[in-house]
């Protein structure tokens, strides 16, 4: 990333955070001082980490140019299959916990390069390679579950799903705690942008999206790059769908089913990256499930029906898609 993008890239970061800064306090303002109440935040926090490290996995993917649909189901067969796995070896702990989030993004990490090659050997668009995953791997978790949630026969994944960080340290300030899953979101948001952003895997990535055929002829090994993509947001399927099985303390196939699919992909247009590829970024996905989550968050304390949320969500979307348009216009005339 060179010094003009990079100052463009801190720029989009600065502007996204201070329009959600604008938002939560015009949100605080509304719901009487409720939104900015620790509980509150913690709580948003929360509902927003499983959207956005989807979201962090989609990122690398539409940067190329690329979609991944099947993100949804792979959280479900994923779960599904770490649950069969946790209950069908005789370990406890650490090492039980290590092996099944082992096992999950092995499974996630498998179907991403299955969900590739279509795509880089064949030249097939993304839209139906990963499609056909979608159906695929559904079928799959229900054949595996037999139609009904995977009860786990474990309790050692509980602090995984419920627990929390720091919780002594929090109560004795009288803070609420840190979810557990929370610091998982912001694991994987911190090692995907240094990986994104500091790495020569990176630039290729932002190459193949703004021009494929010239990062080809620049020597870049433009299949593994972009089979590579698609692991990384097949392994950030399998993340989710441990975290959910350890929250719920079952592997479903229903988990993954509902919105996760729409919020992700809303969470990385709103965040700044360009669905023609070529430009984005994992800290704009991050702001962008944040305020998504902040929208949701604020509707609720502010009672707006559940119907109408859905009607604003694809209202911001919409908007996002269309100022990404009017960008590339502008810039297209200079």
């Amino acid at each position: 990333m060179n010094q003009e993008n990079r100052l463009a890239y801190w720029l989009r970061i600065a502007a996204a955070a201070a329009f959600v800064i604008v938002l939560v306090a015009v949100v605080d303002v509304a719901s009487r001082g409720s939104f900015l109440e620790p509980s509150n935040i913690v709580r948003v926090l929360r509902q927003i980490t499983y959207n956005c490290v989807l979201g962090v996995g989609q990122t690398f993917v539409i940067i190329t140019g690329g979609i991944d649909l099947s993100v949804g189901s792979l959280v479900a067969l994923t779960g599904v299959v770490a649950a069969l796995f946790a209950n069908a070896v005789h370990l406890s702990g650490f090492p039980l916990i290590a092996a099944t989030l082992i096992v999950a993004l092995g499974v996630g990490s498998i179907a991403g390069w299955i969900n590739a090659l279509p795509v880089v050997r064949l030249n097939l668009p993304p839209f139906i390679t990963t499609l056909a995953m979608l159906e695929m791997a559904l079928g799959a978790s229900f054949i595996l579950a037999h139609g009904r949630p995977v009860a786990l026969s474990s309790p050692d994944f509980q602090n995984t799903g419920i627990g929390s960080f720091l919780g002594g340290v929090t109560s004795a300030l009288h803070l609420p705690s840190l979810p557990v899953p929370v610091i998982w979101m912001v694991v994987v948001i911190l090692v995907a942008s240094v990986l994104l952003t500091r790495t020569r895997f990176g630039r290729y990535v932002f190459a193949i999206g703004g021009n494929e055929e010239a990062a080809r002829l620049a020597g870049i090994n433009v299949a593994r790059v972009k089979t590579a993509v698609y692991v990384i947001s097949g392994a950030c399927a399998a993340i989710v769908g441990f975290l959910y099985m350890a929250l719920f303390s079952s592997g479903s196939p229903q988990t993954g089913t509902g919105d996760e699919l729409l919020e992700s992909i809303a969470a990385v247009v709103v965040g700044g990256t360009s669905l023609t590829g070529g430009r984005g970024s994992v800290i704009g996905t991050f702001f962008g499930a944040l305020l998504i989550g902040v929208l949701y968050n604020a509707m609720n304390l502010l009672n707006v029906d559940s119907y109408l949320q859905k009607v604003l969500l694809g209202a911001v979307i919409l908007f996002a898609v269309v100022l990404d348009e009017l960008r590339k216009r502008y810039l297209s005339r200079q």
